[in-house]
């Protein structure tokens, strides 16, 4: 798309109704802020400059999201939508021998008249597609307000879109909110969704004009379509593909609600794409899951940060799996956790109640049972016996194991770090190995097996 625009993100709501002390847009949806997830989008469409307006929490919103290509613009007081716009309005490149004036902090300010066309977004509404937002920039051009509507089968609480003659085709002459609609007007299924773009300049020149509108001296974003109609401006529409698109959160419900939309479409797309899954309905991607041909992912299994998964990898129920590579024709699982920094090889076998963490497992290397393999380095043709150990963590820094090919390790075997298994090495079940075993050799550490005669065990003694 050519056309030059800027965009402005709203995310200075308090978000009460979520009940917390982490500002709304913080909140997590499918593992990363639902703010993270609208900045996504909006970089996804090429703007010249990207502008959030924060208020409640903003500093930690900001620390939490700040990136080199974003702007960031404070709105205090919060007056409205509208107000929250004019905030952002300095940040963009401007047409410097026009200015209007703009409150700004309970001042006045002249602006100068930004020369793009300004999209308008919410941090609170994290799925709206590119897609959608492309076919809105479309219609708008620049010389047109064009606005983001849905048909809603209840369109309860939401602004209805008012136009003349055809309900759905005719011009659009103005937003009537649900409190001021009439009966004829609550019939109206076509709402306004708040998403917008609006010329640069006619955007400067109406804002200061939205405090004046009403009694509480609010600036209402909505109140833009009245004075584009009074000036003879086009007011055209696009819609999205899907309602869930433009539904805002406010609560721990609607929050839940959006997840499940989410991951949804996550497991449609990992279907199309030529997945397995057991159950579409109960897989969690919280980042990026990327697949090769013929996977297999069973049910309850959670993807965290980025996991990439090789031809023929199978995934087994309950398996936590975060910033991991997996070889191909491997089997994880089920009830795994492979945390970031794991690097498997083909067909390497990790088993029920495994963990491994910052460690490369080789080609056809296993652990199959109740093992912790943490900043490991293991070869290939390996066997980690149940109940191994890798023992890294002296209590103040990390050290790395390192487990050559074709090493077997027997049970319950503590390895504790820094340490070097040699090639070929066994090492016997129950051993504490606090040095380097060497090579084809057995390594025993074990005391000597006694039994004690004449041992009984103790009774319990009957309370008097």
């Amino acid at each position: 798309m050519a056309l030059t625009m800027n965009i402005v993100i709203l995310a200075a709501g308090q978000g009460k109704r979520m009940r917390s002390d982490l500002p709304k847009v913080l909140h997590p949806l499918a593992g990363k802020p639902m703010l993270a997830h609208v900045l996504d989008t909006a970089r996804a469409l090429h703007a010249a400059k990207i502008c959030v307006v924060v208020g409640h929490g903003g500093e930690q919103v900001r620390a939490a999201l700040a990136a080199p290509d974003l702007a960031w613009a404070i709105q205090e007081p919060q007056l409205g939508t509208g107000h929250a716009v004019l905030q952002a309005l300095p940040q963009f490149d401007a047409d410097a021998e026009t200015a209007v004036a703009v409150p700004m902090h309970d001042a006045e300010t002249a602006v100068a008249v930004p020369r793009a066309p300004t999209l308008i977004l919410y941090g609170d509404v994290p799925l709206i597609q590119a897609a959608t937002l492309r076919r809105l920039i479309e219609a708008a051009g620049e010389d047109k307000l064009a606005l983001l509507t849905a048909q809603l089968d209840d369109p309860h609480g939401y602004g209805r879109i008012v136009r003349e003659g055809n309900a759905n085709e005719g011009k659009v002459t103005r937003i009537v909110e649900e409190k001021d609609a009439d009966d004829a007007e609550r019939l109206i299924r076509e709402v306004n969704t708040g998403i917008l773009v609006a010329p640069g300049a006619a955007l400067a020149r109406w804002l200061p004009q939205l405090g004046n509108r009403n009694a509480q001296g609010e600036y209402y974003l909505t109140d833009i379509v009245a004075l584009a109609v009074a000036e003879g401006m086009p007011v055209v529409t696009a819609h999205p593909d899907a309602p869930w698109e433009t539904e805002g959160i406010n609560g721990k419900a609607q929050l839940a609600a959006l997840e499940r939309v989410h991951q949804r479409n996550s497991a449609a797309a990992l279907l199309s794409a030529g997945v397995t899954l057991a159950d579409p309905a109960r897989i969690d991607v919280r980042g990026e899951l990327l697949c090769g041909r013929d996977v297999f992912i069973d049910v309850n299994c959670v993807f965290e940060g980025r996991v990439v998964l090789g031809d023929g990898v199978r995934i087994n129920a309950n398996c936590v799996i975060q910033d991991a590579v997996v070889g191909a024709g491997s089997i994880i699982g089920p009830f795994a956790r492979l945390r970031p920094g794991t690097r498997l090889a083909e067909d390497v076998h990790v088993g029920n109640f495994v963990e491994v963490k910052n460690s490369t497992i080789g080609t056809h290397s296993k652990a199959n049972h109740l093992a912790y393999i943490g900043d490991a380095t293991i070869g290939s043709r390996v066997n980690v016996g149940a109940g191994t150990i890798t023992c890294n963590y002296d209590g103040a820094n990390k050290h790395r194991t390192v487990i050559e090919d074709d090493v077997f390790i027997g049970s319950d075997t503590q390895l504790v770090a820094p340490v070097t298994v040699g090639r070929g090495a066994t090492l016997g079940a129950g051993t504490t190995l606090t040095s380097d075993a060497p090579p084809d050799q057995l390594t025993v550490s074990r005391p000597k097996q006694i039994s004690v005669t004449g041992w009984k065990r103790p009774v319990k003694q009957k309370k008097a």
